[in-house]
């Protein structure tokens, strides 16, 4: 299966799940972005090491680097495999002495381990396919920066009646949250996208 480079876009504090926060991961060199709803001890440990902050001891994670250097493990990359009902799978492909070992993690572990270990984070094209919110190409930088009125009279966002709206004012709503850059409101409308693909 062709594997898809990922980065960390951002972090951002969930609007729908207490003390959570969505992970944001952007296809490299492309146009998807792929959110992960994570816990806040996640979140922290990833931000701590992407704004180079030093803690007073050791997180779990930083832990993780000091016994993995300490022996000679080296973290080569991290993969998110698979996706099954809304939970991502990921693992960490170690080497040692030339051997290769498949370590399996929480996809929000793996990526604080990963930004710690440098390494690159990767998909697979079904996940991106499934899961992924698509930018659209079409927006310039002139058309991003110049006042839009038609939005005024887009439906506005709400999670419990999402299914009254047409296809039409979805594809709106997900444009405006992509732009917006709420990647989290734009899973959910994607997910409803979905859902009426597969009813039809």
């Amino acid at each position: 299966m062709k594997k898809v480079r990922l980065e960390v876009v951002g972090l951002s504090y969930s609007q729908t799940q207490s003390g959570a926060y969505a992970l944001v991961l952007g296809e490299l060199g492309g146009k998807r972005r792929l959110p992960i709803i994570i816990g806040g001890f996640e979140a922290q440990a990833i931000a701590i090491e992407i704004e180079k902050m030093t803690p007073s001891r050791p997180l779990a994670h930083d832990l993780f680097k000091s016994f993995a250097t300490s022996f000679d493990i080296e973290i080569s990359e991290i993969i998110i495999y698979n996706l099954v009902e809304g939970v991502f799978f990921a693992k960490l492909i170690c080497k040692k002495d030339g051997k290769e070992q498949e370590i399996d993690a929480r996809t929000s572990d793996a990526i604080a381990i990963a930004v710690r270990f440098e390494c690159p984070i990767y998909t697979y094209e079904f996940i991106l396919s499934q899961a992924g919110v698509v930018l659209d190409e079409s927006t310039s930088l002139e058309e991003e920066f110049t006042e839009k009125p038609a939005k005024l009279d887009k439906p506005q966002f709400s999670e419990s009646d999402l299914a009254t709206y047409t296809i039409t004012e979805l594809n709106d709503l997900l444009n405006n949250a992509i732009e917006e850059e709420n990647y989290e409101k734009a899973s959910k409308i994607r997910d409803e996208l979905h859902k009426r693909d597969k009813n039809n």
